[in-house]
């Protein structure tokens, strides 16, 4: 989304009767409630073409209209946040992503992201095909998924990384910690991604007329006592694709509280899962190159812990 644009939408029964600032960010959930309501304050909100508070409910047929103002370089400032370079040269830079960091900067969120943090160590010297707010940015993963990012130097290695993800040619291996034993040795999980009929922040399978096509392959690496430790690769990368597609059949990831169990058995920090790997075909040599990643310390220590049980 680039937020110098305007949105005119009409209220669907669901949400009749809600404030408006709540309404808001379920239909744009990557944006902070603070911001919303800033939004509304300085006038960039109308409800039938009329300014409103931010706790104002709305109805159904409502018209509401937000206009997102252009942002500005400054908003975006450099930070000395420590990054693990797994690889870097003159087209791309592979970093591994620690938990607890947004990857790029969104409206009320401008600080301790890793564009804050590739600023800060490589100032100019990233793509800018998607603008101020992710310099570099051709893909990302969740804040609390750790492991590999490209991150691109130049707009053509950002053009042709952009055209292998398109094309779902990138090799992408991930591991994870499942709620429950998996049977079977391997499997393919093919159901559309799309928003959550009931919880607009939160993705689900959805009908095939819905959402976008969504293939998640999974192997068994090994099976403890109530838990599985499995190996995920993507043909496509909706948003929580992992997360959604094992909710699905019944293994939800460890630690996640948003699709799996809120009660959960070890401090995970969010879900058990960590990108590994990624093979690219490299922008300038036309080479295929693949990078790998350690799992992190917490994620070594749970199944060491299911190892004893």
């Amino acid at each position: 989304m680039e937020f110098d644009e305007c949105y005119n939408m009409i209220v669907d029964d669901e949400y009749s009767d809600i404030r408006i600032d709540k309404y808001l960010s379920e239909i744009f959930p990557e944006l902070s409630r603070t911001y919303i309501q800033k939004l509304i304050k300085n006038g960039c909100v109308l409800l039938n073409s009329k300014q409103v508070k931010p706790n104002c409910r709305i109805a159904d047929k409502d018209t509401v209209e937000v206009t997102f103002p252009e942002l500005s370089v400054p908003d975006i400032v450099p930070e000395n946040i420590p990054i693990e370079v797994v690889y870097d040269d003159n087209d791309i830079i592979i970093i591994n992503k620690p938990k607890n960091m947004v990857v790029h900067p969104s409206p009320g969120h401008y600080s301790g992201t890793l564009v804050n943090a590739l600023m800060y160590h490589y100032g100019n010297n990233l793509s800018g095909i998607n603008g101020i707010l992710r310099p570099g940015i051709v893909h990302r993963i969740d804040k609390d998924t750790t492991g590999l990012i490209i991150v691109c130097k130049n707009d053509t290695a950002h053009k042709n990384i952009a055209n292998q993800l398109a094309e779902h040619s990138i090799n992408r291996k991930y591991h994870a910690i499942v709620c429950g034993v998996i049977k079977e040795d391997e499997g393919t999980i093919d159901k559309n991604i799309g928003r959550n009929h009931n919880d607009r922040k939160k993705m689900a399978v959805v009908s095939d007329r819905e959402g976008k096509n969504a293939v998640t392959h999974y192997r068994v690496l090994k099976r403890y006592n109530g838990y599985t430790y499995i190996e995920c690769s993507l043909e496509t990368g909706r948003t929580h694709q992992i997360r959604v597609h094992m909710a699905y059949i019944g293994h939800p990831l460890l630690g996640d509280t948003v699709y799996g169990y809120k009660k959960q058995p070890f401090a995970t920090n969010g879900q058990a899962l960590h990108a590994k790997s990624i093979g690219i075909i490299h922008p300038s040599t036309g080479e295929y190159v693949e990078f790998d990643s350690d799992i992190p310390a917490y994620f070594k220590n749970i199944l060491r812990i299911l190892s004893n049980k």
